[in-house]
């Protein structure tokens, strides 16, 4: 067996702020791949702070996870075992 699906997303706890400076760290220095919730693409609508950090988190930890990356953000993400996906917007699962 191996491990469970694992997404990492936004905490509800996490402020809109401390949500926006990780997004944009994700989006930028992290690497992450946000395309898909920039306007007009799947993953923008809920056009909110919460929703695309939560996807830029999941794009992060899938593409770096084996070179060791977390899903901290300085607190402001944590590992769900439910996958966030909705309509459209898929959220990546990497093995």
């Amino acid at each position: 067996m191996g491990k469970s699906l694992e997404w990492c997303i936004a905490d509800e706890q996490a402020s809109s702020e401390e949500l926006q400076m990780a997004l944009d760290w994700a989006c930028g220095k992290g690497g992450a791949d946000c395309t898909e919730i920039q306007p007009h693409r799947p993953c923008f609508l809920p056009n909110t702070v919460k929703d695309h950090a939560s996807f830029a988190f999941n794009s992060y930890y899938q593409k770096f996870k084996h070179k060791g990356a977390t899903c901290y953000f300085n607190s402001a993400a944590m590992i769900t075992d439910l996958d966030p996906s909705h309509r459209s917007c898929k959220f990546p699962y990497l093995p």
